[in-house]
C-alpha cells in the first residue's frame, strides 16, 4: 500500500511540472532586421527643370513683301559708340537687355591719338587696329579726329556671349545675304557712314597704318564711320535704327545704303 501511495505522489510531482511547462511563456529569436539595400532608389523622381530657351523672333511678313522686326530705338550714350547701341538695340529684340556701359566694358580700349598728315589734317597717318579695340576717345570727335570706334570682330564676340551664340559676322557680305537674313528675322548690324553722307567726296576715307605694336596692319577708315541695326526689309528699302543723336527708326533706299556700307567692305553681324 505504502508503495502504491509513493508512485501515485511520484506520478502527480510529474504532471504539475509538465502542467508548469505548459502554462509558460513561449520566448522565439527576434528575426535579423535585413540589411539596406546600397542602392536608394526613388521611384518617381522630381523633374528636371529644362533651361529657359532663347525666345523666337518672329517676323512679321505683309502681303507686298514687306518684313519688319520689332525692335526698340535706343540713342548712343557715348559720343562715338555706335556700335554697342546697335548692338543693344539688336539683343533686346532677341529678349536680351543689357545697358551699353554693361556691353561697352567688354571693349578693349586704345586711347593714343592718331598722327596726322601735317598738310591734311582729315587725313590719318597712323593709329589703333579698330579690329581689336576701341581707337580713341569714346566721347571725342570723330572729325577731329580724336576718337574712332570699332569693327566687328569684337562686337561678334561680345554678341556671342551675351545671347546670340549663333550670329555670324565679316567683310564681303552680300546684300542678299542680308536681305535674306532680315527675311528671316534676325537683326543685322552694318557699318555705314553717319548721316549716309557722302565720305569719299569729303575726303574723310583712307588707310592708316596701325601702332606696331598692334601689327603695322592697313586699316581702311571712313571718318564718319557709324554703324545702324538694320530692322526690316522691303522691295526697295531697308528699316533703319539708327543709334545717332536722338535715335530714330526709318526706311532708307536700299541703293543708297549698300554704297555707304561699301566704304566698309561690306562688314556686317548678323544676330542669332
Amino acid at each position: 500500500m505504502r508503495t502504491v501511495i509513493v508512485f501515485l505522489l511520484t506520478l502527480l510531482v510529474l504532471v504539475a511540472g509538465t502542467l508548469a511547462v505548459v502554462a509558460s511563456p513561449k520566448f522565439t529569436l527576434a528575426a535579423a532586421t535585413p540589411t539596406p539595400s546600397p542602392l536608394f532608389v526613388i521611384e518617381n523622381p522630381p523633374p528636371t527643370p529644362s533651361p529657359t530657351p532663347t525666345p523666337t523672333l518672329t517676323p512679321v511678313a505683309t502681303p507686298s513683301g514687306v518684313v519688319t522686326i520689332s525692335m526698340p530705338v535706343d540713342k548712343q550714350t557715348m559720343a562715338l559708340d555706335c556700335e554697342t547701341a546697335a548692338l543693344q538695340m539688336g539683343l533686346e529684340a532677341l529678349g536680351h537687355h543689357y545697358t551699353q556701359s554693361a556691353l561697352f566694358a567688354f571693349e578693349p580700349q586704345d586711347t593714343r591719338a592718331p598722327v596726322l598728315d601735317p598738310n591734311n589734317k582729315k587725313r590719318v597717318l597712323q593709329w589703333g587696329d579698330p579690329y581689336t579695340s576701341f581707337v580713341g576717345n569714346v566721347n571725342g570727335s570723330d572729325l577731329g579726329p580724336t576718337g574712332y570706334g570699332i569693327y566687328y570682330p569684337v562686337i561678334l564676340s561680345i554678341a556671342k556671349s551675351h545671347g546670340a551664340p549663333s550670329s555670324t559676322g565679316g567683310e564681303g557680305v552680300t546684300a542678299a545675304q542680308v536681305y535674306d537674313a532680315l527675311a528671316n528675322g534676325h537683326p543685322v548690324l552694318v557699318w555705314v557712314e553717319t548721316g549716309w553722307e557722302n565720305a569719299k567726296a569729303a575726303g574723310y576715307t583712307g588707310v592708316w597704318t596701325s601702332w606696331p605694336d598692334t601689327g603695322s596692319k592697313r586699316i581702311p577708315y571712313s571718318l564718319i564711320e557709324h554703324v545702324v541695326t538694320l530692322s526690316g526689309v522691303s522691295p526697295t528699302q531697308v528699316r533703319v535704327n539708327d543709334p545717332w543723336k536722338s535715335g530714330s527708326q526709318y526706311w532708307f533706299n536700299k541703293s543708297a545704303f549698300e554704297a555707304s556700307w561699301a566704304d566698309f567692305n561690306n562688314m556686317a553681324i548678323v544676330l542669332k
